[in-house]
Parts: structure tokens; sequence; C-alpha cells
């Protein structure tokens, strides 16, 4: 009778009669809250050409660049105004892996100066895992000297990490140019986003979001400098993003970092 007791103050109680769930099986339960993700957007205005140059203080921008990304342990960064040279340096004293490409200026790669040395001005992504391949490519619209054009690398992990640099928005011209990169951007990014987990982080010189359906978007609307035209946008698969603006001491733009989840791929 008193096994009976306890049976049924155990099922009134809710107590599951079964033993406990073993290692391997709640391995392969889904984890709500994901795996950390940050992603760090940094215009750094290298090229030695911009009005901005004379307040990098040249090599302290760079210095501080590696400082942050040690500090800030993102998972992936996104360089616009850089230089290979010195994205080559920022790689090889964090210990990430580098894409870089070339922007065209003038109809030419553009050597950065000032000092000299420094390789050709351009774009990159680096990342805390090996990339298993890249794909990059100039917009269709262009206005002004600058060349405009988008770089994605995939890693290992199957995440990809995309940057631009849009054109500014001076003047009429620049202004299209502008609307039509950034719609061919999100058509880039949807393409990615089809395969898997994406990202995108870059100097959009414009408030509206450029990101594909279904990306949440992030910008630097609190930034002391040149406030939301920097952008971040994260698919589907990052959990709860947000955004922090981290002061930036020698370049005129504030540096972006989103923080988020990357959800198992049992929901994907």
């Amino acid at each position: 009778m008193s096994r009976i007791r306890t049976l049924i103050a155990l099922l009134l109680t809710g107590v599951t009669l079964v033993g406990p769930v073993s290692a391997a099986t709640a391995a392969e339960l889904p984890k709500a809250a994901g795996s950390p993700y940050r992603l760090l957007q940094m215009n750094l205005c290298l090229s030695g050409l911009a009005g901005c140059y004379a307040a990098t203080e040249y090599p302290k921008v760079v210095d501080d660049a590696i400082v942050q990304i040690r500090t800030l342990d993102p998972s992936a960064v996104t360089l616009n105004e850089a230089c290979g040279g010195d994205a080559e340096q920022i790689a090889a004293e964090t210990g990430y892996r580098l894409r870089f490409v070339t922007v065209i200026y003038r109809g030419a790669p553009l050597p950065c100066r000032n000092p000299g040395g420094r390789s050709v001005f351009g774009i990159a992504v680096l990342t805390r895992e090996p990339i298993r391949t890249s794909a990059d490519q100039a917009y269709a619209a262009q206005a002004g000297l600058e060349e405009r054009r988008w770089l994605c690398a995939s890693t290992v992990r199957d995440v990809t990490v995309c940057a631009s640099h849009l054109s500014t928005r001076g003047s009429g011209a620049a202004r299209a140019a502008n609307e039509a990169q950034c719609q061919e951007l999100g058509q880039v990014l949807a393409q990615y986003v089809a395969a898997g987990p994406t990202v995108f982080g870059g100097d959009v010189n414009r408030a509206g979001s450029c990101a594909a359906r279904g990306m949440a978007t992030l910008t630097d609307a609190d930034a002391g400098q040149l406030s939301g035209i920097q952008h971040i946008y994260m698919s589907w698969e990052f959990w709860s993003p947000e955004a922090e603006v981290v002061p930036a001491a020698y370049t005129d733009h504030d540096f972006l970092v989103a923080h988020g989840r990357l959800g198992s791929p049992a929901f994907r």
C-alpha cells in the first residue's frame, strides 16, 4: 500500500519516472540561446588621401584597431577605407584570417600614401575561423572617382561575412548610384542568406537599410561621429541582435559592434 501511495504522490507532483537524459542525447537537443557571435565594423580612413586622414595620426589608427579587436574579441571584422599592408598587419597581430580586395580609384589601384609602402586601398573581411571561399565584385552603378564594390567570405563554419562601402550622397548622380548600389547589395545578400547564416558590415552612407528580407538591421545611430550611416545586417539565424557603438579616437567614424547568438543547426 505504501508503494502505491508513493507512486500516486509522484504522479501528482509531476515527477517523470524515467532515467536521466544521457550526455549524448542532451547534445542533440536544440540550444535556443545559441553561441555568441560578434561582428565589428570599422571605417579606418587609411588611404592617406581623404580629408579625415590627418586625424588618424598614423600608425595610431592601426594600433587602436588592433587593441579594439583584441578587447572586443569579435567573431569577424569588416574594414572600410583600408590598405592592404595595414589589413595584413591587423590580421597578423590578432590572429585573424584575411580577405582583402582592391578598390579602384581614377581607373587604377590607389597606392596608400603618407607613408607609402602600405600596399593599395580597398576593403577587407577578417574572420576568427578559416575562410573557405570568397567572392567580390564592383557594383553596376558607380559615381565619382572611387569604385564601390562588395566582398563576401564564407568560413568553415558556413557563416558568410560581407563588407562594402557605398557611394556618398553629395550630388544627384551620387545619390542615384547609392540607391542602385543599395538595391544590388540587398540582392547579393539575399543569395547568401538563402544558403546559410550571413552577416554584413559596412559604411553605406545612408540611413535607409540595404538588408535582404529577413535580416535584422543595426546602425551606429548613437555614434558621436557621422552617426547612422554604418550598418550591420544579420540573418535570422542570429538571435537577439543588439548594437553597440565604441568611440574611435583616430578615425572619423566610431566603431559599430553587433552582438548576437548563432542558433544551432536544428533551427535552420
